[in-house]
């Protein structure tokens, strides 16, 4: 046994979560630290108030590649992929810092144009880049650290048995666009462009904070993989009832071309940037959210009372 306990394994070996639980085992606490690692977003106290803060990446190879996205694209997926965080804990995004990695040879132009899609996506919310850091990188890394407002922030852990569980945004698009990018296609335009920039349901975060959410994470990984996350901050058993979900048409395209199961993309297909969310069974639901499962005591996500057999969403060291 190595001395921080980790047995000589890799990263490879642990995957993203066993990683973060393992360094959340490394870190400290104190009074600021309203909420720390395991949310979507940190809560942070200071002398005059409070914010929420993300921290997000995007690697190039990874999370984009500048043959099937331009710069625009790619800031604006930047921008995206961290002002959803904060939405997701029911806030609102208001600064972005940015450290960005960079070839020797990359045009100066394409930088330039990758800040003009960061920027326009961050005014959907009213946000700005506020400072950050460039540095020489053999690919592009942009790592971006969101803060924002969150006046009741909604944590993973406060589903309980009887609640409902429900759905804001299109999900299934951007991983049926990645998979007919990955086949060599540029079509259906619907599913490209939903990989290339997503389009994350801002007004329903702090939405579904007024409106008493339970518990709340947006759809990064996987619907089934980021309930899980849900399942297990919570303590409790989520099932999802497949019929409730909307499988959008471009979906259904690409499953049929790729020979796939089209509600694989809806239920295992990261990068919608959806929000899911439980709430009282009493309560009624915001408009625009879609109940799509229950939530009950146990442990784990089912679908349609079984186990999923289908992909178990994205993992980053797989």
């Amino acid at each position: 046994m190595t001395a921080n306990g980790s047995n000589g394994s890799t990263i490879g070996d642990i995957g993203e979560f066993g990683l973060i639980d393992q360094v959340r085992e490394q870190i400290g606490h104190n009074r600021h630290i309203l909420i720390g690692s395991g949310d979507d977003a940190a809560h942070i106290s200071t002398n005059d108030g409070s914010y929420v803060v993300s921290t997000d990446l995007l690697v190039e190879g990874r999370h984009f590649r500048r043959d099937w996205s331009t710069a625009n694209d790619v800031g604006r997926k930047a921008a995206a992929s961290n002002l959803s965080d904060i939405n997701a804990m029911g806030g609102v995004a208001t600064a972005l810092t940015v450290g960005f990695g960079a070839p020797a040879d990359l045009p100066v132009e394409w930088a330039l144009e990758m800040v003009r899609g960061f920027e326009q996506e961050c005014g959907r919310v009213g946000a700005h880049i506020v400072g950050g850091d460039v540095t020489a990188s053999d690919s592009i890394i942009i790592a971006v650290t969101a803060m924002g407002d969150a006046p009741r922030p909604v944590r993973r852990s406060g589903a309980v048995a009887g609640d409902v569980v429900a759905v804001n945004g299109d999900l299934g698009l951007a991983a049926a666009g990645f998979a007919t990018l990955s086949r060599g296609f540029r079509s259906p335009k619907a599913a490209v462009e939903a990989h290339r920039v997503p389009h994350p349901p801002y007004a329903a975060g702090p939405q579904a904070a007024r409106a008493g959410a339970t518990a709340m994470t947006d759809v990064s990984d996987g619907l089934v993989a980021d309930l899980g996350h849900i399942a297990v901050a919570s303590g409790v058993a989520i099932d999802i009832d497949s019929s409730a979900l909307v499988i959008p048409e471009a979906v259904a395209t690409v499953g049929e071309a790729l020979g796939r199961r089209a509600i694989d993309f809806v239920l295992a297909g990261g990068d919608s940037y959806a929000l899911v969310a439980t709430f009282g069974a009493e309560g009624g639901l915001p408009p625009g959210w879609t109940r799509i499962g229950e939530v009950a005591e146990g442990a784990g996500v089912t679908v349609d009372g079984e186990v999923y057999d289908g992909p178990t969403g994205h993992q980053h060291f797989r």
